[in-house]
């Protein structure tokens, strides 16, 4: 039987001018059924041709995105950009909503999305969204870090409506976009994943399920869900 193919947005290390891959992406993927496939970061004109090839695609962690892309002046306190993977990630989020095929967003990938629907960002939870959660863990990542309370289909997927969760992020939702609906918040109100209604799956979240067990751990009933719908 054929395997879903997920096209996987790759991380950029501008210091080595080098694309690179956290393996628990492509684990909690081919765990779940899939066949992953690493996209590249140019090629702007080829954005129509990865929709066809690919069934699905995710959208991973890594830099901030540019703040003008949300109508916000870059703060100070703002991380490190990445241009390169602003430009062909957008575009190709429009792309895969044209197509309707099923997209999952993992902590950048969330932040992407918002900003890509006309949402906006906090650019330092610290400063902008100051309260008693600490978003920013350190390693092992494969633990929680605060607990989220969920609803909607997230809800549904756990059979549960709270759920402890790793943290690796400074940026998070401000403004979230048209059309989204939120189905996890953390205590401190910050919205952590969301859906959009009218999808067979358009889902992120924005902790780092490619962090634990690829099987067995809490981020392969995401993975799994993601690749059935990628499977349709």
């Amino acid at each position: 039987m054929k395997k879903p193919v997920i096209g996987v947005l790759p991380l950029y290390d501008q210091d080595k001018a080098s694309y690179w891959m956290l393996p628990g992406y492509f684990l909690g993927l081919q765990a779940a059924g899939a066949l992953p496939l690493m996209l590249p970061l140019e090629g702007l004109e080829d954005v129509d041709q990865l929709t066809t090839l690919c069934d699905g695609f995710l959208f991973t962690g890594g830099q901030d995105l540019d703040p003008t892309c949300y109508r916000e002046p870059i703060s100070s306190q703002c991380g490190e950009l990445c241009p390169r993977r602003d430009r062909l990630e957008l575009e190709l989020l429009q792309a895969v909503l044209a197509v309707r095929k099923p997209l999952l967003g993992i902590c950048r990938g969330l932040q992407l999305m918002n900003v890509g629907l006309g949402g906006s960002l906090y650019q330092d939870l610290p400063t902008q969204h100051p309260g008693p959660i600490r978003h920013r863990m350190e390693a092992p990542y494969d633990r929680e870090a605060h607990s989220v309370k969920l609803s909607g289909p997230l809800a549904a997927l756990y059979g549960t409506e709270q759920l402890g969760v790793n943290s690796c992020h400074h940026q998070g939702v401000k403004e979230l976009a048209p059309g989204l609906l939120p189905m996890a918040r953390a205590e401190d109100g910050l919205v952590e994943a969301f859906y959009l209604p009218d999808r067979l799956f358009a889902w992120a979240v924005q902790w780092h399920p490619e962090f634990y067990d690829p099987a067995q751990g809490l981020g392969a009933p995401i993975f799994r869900a993601f690749v059935q719908a990628a499977a349709k």
